[in-house]
């Protein structure tokens, strides 16, 4: 299933956790979407979850997703695996987690992932941005410190992304003046607020169960950044019920044009996808440009 390579990282990366001598009694492949390939590894001390991809293609990938789960762990809030190391070897590059065990949505989930949401979102930063650049999906995020929100938003959210969009003939200068006349509202749409430690790529698919039947958060894109950005994306794609807004909302209110705003903040991941995936995603970015 994996090489010997491989094998050999992953207990490695382990044993310097748990420093003892580990043997590996049964290896599974799980679903890792189209950026890794994703292991449910048993060992003589547990069960672990592993991923790994080309080090050449995501150079630091996993480093910076270690740290970035190591932020929301530390921030107390929300559920978020453990992390248990990460390296590379021969070209590619391995993240251990602890293996979450999933069992049934409990009674107030989503009043609860509502609640600890917004208490993340309380947990603040000087400025806007991280000090260091990370990945949303396969692509580069950079999170230089800027102490303007608007600023961060335009020049490292929707500029890289718009830039990156114009190399590969994706879109036109008429769409550009639209975002450019875009940037002069901006401050409409967005109430200035202290910079939140966010997930920054939180869709349905960036949440699972755990053995408690709580919310757990994986696959981070964290930086301090505007909390509207979160809910936004947690709305994008759906999955997520009313019952959780409105908890969310009750621990920490957001403005009453919210619902807007976060179509303003929706922008950016679906710039992110215009360039992942193509063209296909650039009638969402219109009908968004074309409401305001």
């Amino acid at each position: 299933m994996i090489n010997e390579s491989l094998r050999s990282l992953f207990l490695y990366i382990l044993e310097k956790r748990t420093d003892e001598t580990e043997k590996i009694e049964k290896i599974s492949s799980l679903s890792g979407g189209s950026i890794n390939n994703a292991l449910h590894i048993k060992t003589s001390s547990g069960s672990w979850f592993a991923k790994y991809n080309s080090t050449e293609r995501y150079p630091g990938m996993f480093e910076k997703e270690a740290l970035g789960l190591d932020l929301l762990q530390k921030a107390g809030e929300v559920p978020v695996p453990e992390v248990i190391g990460y390296g590379d070897a021969d070209g590619q590059g391995m993240l251990v987690l602890e293996y979450i065990e999933s069992a049934g949505e409990n009674q107030s989930y989503w009043q609860d992932f509502g609640t600890a949401l917004a208490r993340l979102h309380k947990h603040t930063g000087e400025n806007f941005g991280l000090n260091h650049d990370n990945y949303i999906g396969s692509l580069e995020q950079f999170n230089n410190f800027h102490d303007n929100w608007i600023d961060f938003f335009i020049n490292l959210r929707l500029e890289v992304q718009i830039k990156m969009a114009r190399n590969q003939g994706l879109m036109d200068s008429s769409t550009v003046k639209r975002f450019e006349k875009l940037y002069h509202h901006l401050s409409d749409f967005f109430p200035e607020e202290k910079p939140s430690l966010i997930h920054g790529d939180l869709w349905s698919g960036n949440y699972m169960n755990n053995s408690r039947g709580e919310a757990c958060i994986i696959d981070p894109a964290v930086y301090y950044g505007h909390r509207l950005m979160d809910i936004g994306m947690s709305k994008l794609f759906g999955g997520f019920t009313p019952a959780f807004y409105d908890s969310y909302n009750s621990e920490f209110t957001m403005e009453s044009n919210w619902r807007q705003a976060v179509e303003i903040a929706n922008l950016y991941p679906l710039m992110v996808h215009v360039n992942l995936f193509g063209a296909g995603y650039l009638g969402g970015v219109m009908d968004v440009l074309r409401k305001v």
